[in-house]
């Protein structure tokens, strides 16, 4: 199945309870996360600052702490967002495979918790040690203007791919992952959603939704209904 199709195919399933449940829960824990970061980075700063003898107004703390946050958001989104995801994404693909896929979701294995959280911690882990690996590549691109973002949606699709990947796996032992092209293919816009405010929000749950077709699909004649 071509990328443009699973993207459709899931996009249009947003609208079903399971999904929508689910991105409520992954937007809202990985909100809260950097919330949490906030208030102890603005806590870590206070206690630094005094300690060096130096004292800030609390406004000020707070925006600083604040400013740091964001700047870390940036660049921890992803890994956040898909190690929440991990925790949740066997939601999303059951409710895939019910809907499109009822021979797969048939002898699927539910994938406990802790797996499920593992795969997302893991994901996260790859995420921020490869993007660090990739620095300097990124600082010596910076220069071309769009030299970074084009190696940053590279890194990142293969990545993203293979996590998204796994999340299907996991429930069907027997399947094996997709070859490296086909990861890259499913990563790719993923990797490009998680760059755009608000629809990196939506970029986790889409992608393992895509994940679902692009595997499933490769192998199915067609395309169950679901009932109307």
């Amino acid at each position: 199945m071509s990328p443009l199709r699973a993207f459709a195919l899931s996009f249009a399933q947003l609208g079903d309870p399971a999904l929508l449940k689910t991105l409520a829960k992954a937007a809202v824990l990985t909100l809260a996360i950097f919330v949490a970061i906030g208030g102890l980075l603005w806590l870590a700063l206070g206690w630094t600052l005094a300690a060096t003898g130096y004292a800030l107004d609390s406004g000020l703390l707070a925006a600083l702490s604040v400013l740091i946050a964001i700047l870390l958001g940036w660049f921890l989104f992803r890994a956040v967002a898909m190690a929440v995801l991990g925790a949740l994404a066997d939601d999303v693909v059951e409710a895939v495979e019910r809907r499109h896929y009822p021979e797969q979701a048939a002898v699927a294995l539910p994938v406990p918790f802790a797996k499920g959280l593992g795969i997302g911690l893991h994901s996260a882990g790859r995420t921020i040690g490869y993007n660090m690996l990739a620095l300097p590549l990124y600082a010596v691109l910076v220069a071309t203007g769009v030299g970074w973002l084009i190696a940053a949606l590279g890194v990142n699709a293969l990545l993203l791919g293979r996590d998204l990947s796994e999340m299907v796996t996991a429930r069907h032992p027997t399947l094996v992952l997709p070859s490296r092209g086909r990861r890259a293919i499913l990563g790719l816009p993923v990797a490009a959603l998680f760059m755009v405010p608000v629809a990196n929000l939506l970029a986790p749950v889409l992608g393992a939704a895509m994940a679902v077709h692009m595997i499933h699909g490769r192998k199915s004649p067609g395309l169950t209904e679901p009932a109307a």
